[in-house]
């Protein structure tokens, strides 16, 4: 075997447990009704998604800080990550339901994610020295599929228990944990880097090319999910109706699902132009269908219909390209912890985003705030472009 099908093969296995392992993102939402019924909780939605979030942003962090993934084997990481969090979503079902309990073991599902999407990464660009915006572009295409699931169980209004949606999930990380765990070692490309620097992270922030990459990922982010998160609302005011229906369901579905197959073709084309152009003509792509959307209320449905599916598209495709110039942008023993350390932020910008959108949707309608979300673009390919020319 040659060692491009020892890399496309390990790139294969670690796309499908990147996809097993991280249906443990989204279970919750999924669950989310049931569970608020049994709690008598209407709006536990909002805060089992704000407390995997949460718990992601510090997992990054503490795995940044001490450069977990740069110290151990990233295989290993992903194995003890995929059972820890598993385990812990699963008790769920096993423990008493109470709402510290639901939250606390969303929290630590979230935690150990970062333990599987940013280690998933790092373990595919240890194996890619060349054409690594191709092989996370499938990666982070498989991230963007999961995170669609639920809303086409959603639209398909399948009759599914709460209890085997966690067993199940728990069930697919713990799979996609031994996936990596015994079938994908530490790639060709790896280096450890066995001391622990506490000032490792000063060192990062001096890197431009490191300060390019990540100010483009933050442009990026502050979008991609406040995005996400009100796609369903924005298609019920394009609808005009006063409900989610099924159909709006499927079709947020789409919106979000598409970006899996952007993700893929940006990734294709970045092995001939380069990551940078490809992430650069994805961010412009995404600021203008921010504004755009301005003028779409009204319209007939496959025009507005259209945009978002053209936004899904864009507003996805540069994130492999951002952080395969992360990946690029420093030393190969520091490879894991710019990964993780740039996903923790954000993520974490991702929050203010979403919480700021809401606070806005008090006085203005979803459409105009969506489309004020535009400032993330364009401020991160400033940026993007500023420290690239340092």
């Amino acid at each position: 075997m040659n060692s491009q099908l020892t890399s496309r093969s390990a790139l294969i296995l670690i796309v499908i447990a990147q996809f097993l392992g991280t249906s443990l993102w989204f279970a919750g939402n999924a669950v989310a009704p049931e569970i608020s019924q049994i709690l008598n909780e209407p709006e536990i939605l909002a805060t089992i998604t704000s407390v995997v979030q949460f718990g992601f942003i510090l997992g990054t962090l503490v795995f940044a800080f001490f450069s977990v993934p740069d110290r151990f084997s990233p295989s290993k990481i992903f194995l003890v990550s995929s059972i820890l969090a598993a385990s812990v979503n699963l008790l769920i079902v096993v423990l008493p339901m109470q709402l510290s309990v639901v939250l606390v073991c969303r929290f630590l599902v979230g935690f150990f994610l970062a333990g599987i999407y940013p280690i998933g990464m790092k373990i595919a660009a240890d194996y890619y020295q060349k054409g690594l915006g191709a092989a996370l572009g499938f990666l982070v295409g498989a991230l963007v599929l999961g995170t669609a699931f639920p809303h086409l169980l959603k639209g398909l209004d399948l009759d599914f228990s709460w209890q085997i949606v966690i067993w199940v999930t728990s069930g697919l990380a713990l799979l996609g944990g031994v996936i990596v765990g015994l079938f994908v070692p530490d790639g060709p490309f790896h280096k450890i880097n066995s001391k622990f620097d506490f000032r490792l992270l000063t060192k990062l922030s001096r890197i431009s090319p490191l300060k390019s990459a990540a100010s483009g990922y933050f442009g990026h982010m502050w979008e991609l999910y406040t995005f996400w998160a009100f796609v369903p609302v924005l298609i019920v005011f394009f609808q005009g109706n006063e409900a989610m229906e099924a159909s709006d369901s499927l079709l947020t579905f789409f919106v979000i699902a598409i970006g899996a197959y952007s993700c893929a073709i940006g990734g294709v084309i970045a092995k001939r132009q380069g990551s940078s152009k490809v992430a650069q003509v994805a961010l412009i792509g995404s600021g203008l269908c921010c504004v755009l959307v301005l003028v779409a209320s009204g319209l007939p449905s496959w025009v507005w219909i259209s945009l978002l599916l053209i936004w899904g598209m864009f507003i996805t495709a540069d994130s492999p390209q951002f952080s395969t110039l992360v990946a690029q942008s420093v030393p190969a023993e520091y490879r894991g912890t710019a990964l993780t350390l740039v996903n923790s932020m954000g993520f974490a910008l991702s929050i203010v985003s979403i919480q700021f959108a809401q606070f806005l949707l008090e006085w203005i309608r979803i459409d105009r705030v969506l489309a004020m979300l535009f400032i993330g673009p364009l401020l991160g390919l400033m940026l993007f472009r500023f420290y690239k020319h340092q």
